[in-house]
């Protein structure tokens, strides 16, 4: 039984000397080079760099958003038969605009409140009155310009019949709105290839 014994200890240890023998050496740090950076291969992802993955980020775009709705509806006019209005502020910016990356997909979207002050000059009893007001536009999002409603708020102390008439001018606005919104959704779209090449830019650099 002790010679049983003895010779698997023998055994044993005869193999465990013999793979350390037959072994491949262990591998040795080595500090990368300038150069061995240089071969690796840049990242696909469309993303910031953390997000190599590409699986979801979120892009906020309220600054440029806000500043061009303001720009494109700021200096909107209109004239008619018996009088003339003009947009001459954005009041009331309230929404978001964002652009998500999704799988190293891109797309835009916005969600978006607004009010829109005008002036105008209408003949009202033979008369020239100046009215004052606002033009409110409930919350519309991206693709659903086609419903885009707009709601006047006329500040004069008028006849009910003189303001119903007025409201309808006003009304006419919705589609010269309806076209810069549209401007701006094109724009939102095109922020996706400029995102892209700022990236791609950077990566360069």
């Amino acid at each position: 039984m002790e010679g049983g014994v003895a010779e698997k200890q023998s055994s044993y240890t005869y193999w465990v000397r013999e793979t350390k023998d037959d072994a491949a050496p262990l591998p040795v740090p080595r500090k990368l080079t300038p150069e061995d950076i240089s071969k690796q291969s840049q990242p696909a992802s469309l993303g910031s760099v953390w997000n190599q993955a590409g699986t979801w980020e979120e892009k906020n775009l309220n600054s440029w958003a806000n500043g061009r709705i303001k720009e494109l509806l700021s200096s909107m006019s209109l004239e008619f038969s018996n009088g003339k209005v003009a947009i001459d502020e954005v009041t009331k910016c309230s929404g978001d605009a964002f652009l998500i990356t999704v799988r190293n997909k891109k797309r835009v979207g916005y969600t978006y409140e607004l009010t829109l002050r005008f002036e105008g000059e209408w003949s009202i009893k033979d008369q020239k009155e100046k009215i004052k007001g606002h033009l409110d536009i409930p919350e519309f999002s991206f693709g659903e310009l086609d419903d885009l409603k707009i709601e006047t708020r006329i500040s004069n102390d008028i006849s009910a019949e003189v303001k119903a008439q007025i409201s309808e001018d006003l009304l006419s606005f919705l589609e010269p709105i309806r076209k810069k919104l549209a401007e701006f959704e094109q724009e939102l779209k095109d922020r996706k290839k400029v995102v892209k090449n700022e990236v791609f830019f950077y990566l360069l650099t």
